[in-house]
């Protein structure tokens, strides 16, 4: 090991850095912008427990940053140790790098820089008992990492991002999953080629709709395997999307709101899809 605050990146070099004009700190810098990430492949993943998920789940790690305090942590080591041996780049670096690449002011000690990762739609063949989270367009980088968080705990198979949505691999996104953007699959599609590999999947297509005749309780989430589809934040479903749907249904509600926040309502549907998978352990 070696360290050294310039020279080239190669892979399996450990490098301290303190300046914040080191070109692969720029570069890390970079990918909190949507067309770098796109550009590199690469995303931010901040925090040791989330570091730690993606490796267990053998996602790809390309660089691993430490700040200075961490370093003689026995667990940050072993990553440390991973990232090497994987032929990944590690990093010490001083607190102000760290809270100049993830934006804030008391950042978490480690961040890694892996690999994203997206499941070709036409590898996705629903079994009876999957659900699979369809989502129109989702904008608000918090709501997308909440409700991969929501899918995850709830057995969901994955989720399927329909039209020009948020990045599941935006630094917010990817904090607000707490790590479940590592074990959940992402597609992302258009809205035409979604409707037509839906078709084909011999799946039942479940969405919210404020017309939806049923109420989402009744609806027959048991006999097939189930798309449910969700709209987004502002505008809902498109009629395009909506007339796709085999079952429109609502949430009753009661009381002066006349919308829920689209997390909310997505780990209310979720969780109502699922109720007859979901047990209590030992009950």
């Amino acid at each position: 090991m070696t360290h050294d605050d310039n020279g080239p990146r190669r892979p399996g070099q450990v490098k301290e850095i303190t300046s914040l004009a080191n070109p692969i700190i720029k570069d890390i810098k970079a990918l909190s912008m949507k067309k770098n990430r796109e550009e590199s492949g690469t995303f931010m993943a901040e925090g040791l427990k989330l570091v730690i998920d993606a490796l267990e789940m053998g996602w790809r790690i390309e660089t691993l940053m430490y700040s200075k305090s961490a370093k003689d942590k026995p667990l940050v080591e072993k990553i440390a140790a991973k990232t090497v041996a994987l032929g990944g780049q590690v990093l010490e670096v001083s607190e102000k790098v760290l809270s100049s690449v993830t934006r804030r002011d008391n950042p978490q000690m480690v961040v890694g820089i892996f690999h994203a990762r997206w499941k070709p739609l036409k590898d996705i063949r629903p079994q009876v008992n999957e659900t699979w989270l369809a989502l129109d367009r989702v904008r608000d980088p918090g709501n997308l990492g909440t409700i991969i968080r929501t899918a995850d705990a709830a057995g969901a198979s994955g989720v399927i991002l329909v039209g020009d949505t948020t990045d599941p691999f935006a630094l917010e996104t990817v904090r607000a999953t707490m790590g479940s953007v590592f074990s959940l699959p992402v597609t992302r599609t258009s809205v035409a080629d979604f409707i037509k590999w839906q078709k084909a999947s011999g799946t039942v297509m479940i969405a919210t709709h404020l017309k939806g005749a049923v109420d989402y309780r009744k609806a027959d989430y048991r006999s097939k395997p189930v798309i449910l589809l969700m709209g987004n934040e502002q505008a809902g479903l498109p009629e395009e999307l909506a007339d796709a749907a085999d079952i429109r249904v609502r949430i009753p509600q009661q009381g002066r709101a006349d919308s829920l926040n689209l997390a909310v309502a997505t780990g209310v549907m979720l969780f109502e899809a699922r109720r007859h998978l979901l047990n209590l352990d030992g009950q």
